[in-house]
């Protein structure tokens, strides 16, 4: 038959997802999307009360070019003093031998952690809010849970390496006495504070402990070098902009008290260490000095005496202009080049040969060799007594020059070493702002929250929507071969009749069945579900004048598709037209139509095939006039033979001849083939579809399984579309009306 009733003006859908469609599909899942956002943001706002507030302590020191002992000692300073750069100071500051003394003097690898109340007992702690003051909270057993203003101070605590990150329990006893366990709850010692406790490697000592008995602590010893390398992670440090030499210094914790200690420890220490470098480095040169002070000295005498000697022996000799003039040009290059060679031991100690300093030393070195050299040239071009009395003055000058600087450099380096004070200062010391602590933000979190559950349902709902496979067009059941004979929607009517009524979430699910027990056409006889099957009725009228009997089969390809749904209220709706009609439930394994007119499944279909009880005590009545039921009876062990019987045949021809339309409701076809015997039999066959369940794939497969077996499906019914909102009212939603694959009696 070509002929096809449609009873909703559905709109002709592209397979593409245009931003059109994606609107309604996300308006057709508002409530989801709601639900998703609200409990995210429920989420946020518990968690932005109850988390731990973080706080940051800030400190700033300044990092100069150079360290300077006292005014007027630029020049010494520049050649002996410290001259590090910004980054380098920052590189020290995270060393382990500055945040190692904070470690050491904090406490830090000693981890003190209270057993608040759970969830809440911090934040009820934080608020100064007694748990005994809590309504229920009060009612339980708190001995255990940390109380407002209850504390312990750990004076000292060691382990052996084997109980390194293990976490012990320690219980307050009576009289300042408590008890420590393992974290498997073996006792290890008993003991008392202030009073240092030994057992087994483990040493305690409490310096102060103000709890009640019963009172439970958790301690944890770390690795010093863990406990170093953590707070190297946490310590941040930055230069406020290129080049200025300000250093800010930053650290995060629960405590902001605590933090300014830590923060306030490793500037001190750090400038400390800072100060002790430039001593260092000035005793380092004065040690230099001092071993080269008295070889320069003899240098001087052995001069001064050669210079008296010549005297002597030549007599007074008269040094001309000229020669005079380039003596003092010699004798100031040659202790420059001595005062530069005194500083190579420096330069070997601090850089190596490819630093620049080191490079900028030998072109130094190597342009006063050059000038050397041209004055010597002009030396040799004086007379045979002016050059030697020029050679004897310049040895005994540039000697005099060498050992006077060094004296006088001595003396420098005596006071820069005394009134070192270093190169870096400290600007701010460390606080905390314990008004604006910088998490979490609040504002932040709840509104990350309600975009988070917004983003993720929009996702979840779009994701479901791309890969539901499930026809969403009744012109993809048209591409199979089959006529659309009705369109059936979804009824907001049924949803109050089911069993599950109000879950919305839950009859969406097609897994669930959604079993009615009263008749939707009974109910509201004006329902739009109704107003269909009645055009399907006037469809199946004209059908059936040209099929060979009056036996209508409703089969499926698959469970939860709203078979017996269709079957019982078109069985219901062509009675109210004033015929006979009798309701088959024909799927003796799980059929479950004799429930939604209040029978018990026995006395039904199998027991008439078995023989055990005869037709007439089988048909029951309804309350919907001309219509009648015949149940599945008791769940029968060989369906399929029973349906291949003899008697079945000469039932369905009884049936024929006693009543007007006999609709006979099949179980799946993929899952039995129960429905394909029954067919033969049938003068119109239809199958059920389900918009965006059942896909064209399987329905095609259940075509063709009932044409192999000789059974032609005469069209299909497409059930279950839900009400969106799409202009034309109706758009091509999803509900299930399952099918119950479970046994009911």
């Amino acid at each position: 038959m070509n002929s096809t009733t449609r009873t909703l003006n559905t709109d002709n859908q592209d397979d593409s997802f245009d931003i059109l469609g994606m609107m309604f599909t996300l308006l057709e899942y508002k409530y989801f999307i709601g639900l998703v956002t609200l409990t995210f943001t429920i989420v946020g706002v518990i968690y932005a009360l109850l988390a731990s507030p973080i706080y940051v302590a800030n400190a700033v020191i300044q990092v100069e070019e150079k360290s300077r002992g006292l005014p007027g000692m630029d020049e010494i300073s520049e050649v002996f003093g410290s001259t590090s750069s910004a980054s380098t100071e920052i590189e020290l500051l995270k060393s382990r031998k500055v945040i190692g003394v904070a470690v050491d003097e904090e406490m830090l690898d000693t981890i003190v952690e209270p057993n608040y109340f759970p969830i809440f007992g911090k934040f009820f702690n934080r608020k100064k809010i007694p748990l005994d003051h809590i309504p229920l909270i009060s009612l339980l057993d708190l001995d255990e849970y940390v109380k407002l203003g209850e504390f312990i101070e750990v004076e000292s605590f060691s382990v052996p390496d084997h109980f390194y990150g293990e976490m012990f329990k320690l219980q307050v006893a009576d009289d300042n006495k408590y008890k420590l366990f393992t974290s498997e709850g073996s006792l290890i010692m008993n003991g008392q504070t202030r009073k240092t406790t030994r057992v087994d490697g483990i040493d305690l000592k409490l310096k102060e402990m103000k709890a009640a008995a019963g009172r439970v602590f958790y301690l944890r010893k770390t690795r010093r070098f863990n406990a170093i390398k953590q707070y190297q992670q946490a310590l941040s440090v930055s230069e406020k902009g290129r080049d200025t030499g300000i250093v800010v210094l930053s650290i995060e914790g629960e405590s902001p008290n605590r933090a300014e200690r830590i923060l306030d420890l490793i500037t001190q220490t750090y400038v400390k260490q800072n100060i002790e470098r430039q001593s260092a480095e000035a005793a380092n040169s004065l040690e230099f000095l001092h071993q080269k002070l008295p070889e320069i000295k003899k240098d001087l005498e052995k001069a001064e005496l050669d210079f008296n000697e010549y005297q002597v022996k030549t007599g007074s000799v008269d040094i001309t202009a000229e020669a005079e003039a380039l003596l003092e040009q010699v004798v100031d290059i040659e202790t420059s080049i001595a005062q530069l060679n005194l500083e190579r031991a420096n330069l070997d100690r601090i850089y190596t040969p490819d630093h620049p300093a080191y490079k900028a030393w030998k072109e130094q070195i190597a342009s006063l060799e050059s000038r050397k050299d041209k004055l010597n040239d002009r030396v040799k071009a004086l007379p045979h007594t002016q050059q030697e009395l020029i050679g004897y003055k310049r040895n005994v000058g540039v000697s005099t020059e060498i050992y006077t600087q060094m004296l006088a450099n001595i003396q420098e380096l005596d006071i820069v070493r005394a009134g070192a004070v270093g190169n870096v200062r400290v600007i701010d010391s460390a606080a905390a702002d314990i008004d604006s602590p910088v998490r979490p933000k609040k504002k932040l979190v709840v509104l990350g929250a309600i975009y988070l559950g917004l983003f993720l349902s929009v996702v979840a709902v779009l994701i479901r929507k791309l890969f539901n496979k499930g026809i969403t067009n009744p012109e993809e059941i048209e591409t199979i071969g089959l006529p659309i004979y009705a369109s059936v929607p979804l009824s907001q009517a049924q949803l109050k009749l089911s069993r599950t009524k109000g879950k919305r979430h839950i009859l969406n699910n097609p897994k669930i069945a959604s079993i009615s027990k009263t008749l939707l056409a009974e109910e509201d006889s004006t329902d739009i579900s109704i107003e269909s099957l009645r055009s399907l009725r006037t469809s199946l009228h004209f059908a059936m004048l040209e099929a060979k009997n009056n036996l209508i089969m409703i089969g499926g390809p698959s469970p939860m598709v709203g078979k017996s749904f269709i079957s019982a209220n078109l069985a219901a709706v062509i009675a109210q037209s004033g015929k006979k009609v009798l309701l088959v439930d024909a799927d003796m394994r799980r059929g479950y139509l004799h429930s939604m007119f209040g029978y018990d499944a026995k006395n039904g279909l199998s027991e008439v095939l078995i023989n055990r009880i005869k037709l007439r005590e089988a048909i029951k009545p309804t309350k919907t006039e001309n219509l009648q039921l015949l149940s599945r009876g008791e769940i029968a062990p060989n369906p399929s033979e029973l349906l291949m019987s003899e008697r079945f045949s000469q039932l369905m021809e009884s049936l024929e001849n006693h009543f007007d339309y006999v609709i006979v409701d099949t179980p799946p076809i993929l899952a039995v083939t129960d429905a394909s015997i029954i067919g033969q039999r049938c003068g119109a066959c239809l199958l059920v579809a389900r918009y965006e369940y059942s896909t064209v794939k399987e329905l095609n497969l259940a075509k063709k399984r009932f044409e192999q077996s000789g059974t032609p499906i005469n069209g299909a019914i497409l059930n279950g579309i839900k009400k969106s909102s799409s202009k034309n009212g109706y758009g091509y939603g999803y509900y299930n009306y399952n099918y119950e694959y479970g046994n009911k009696k």
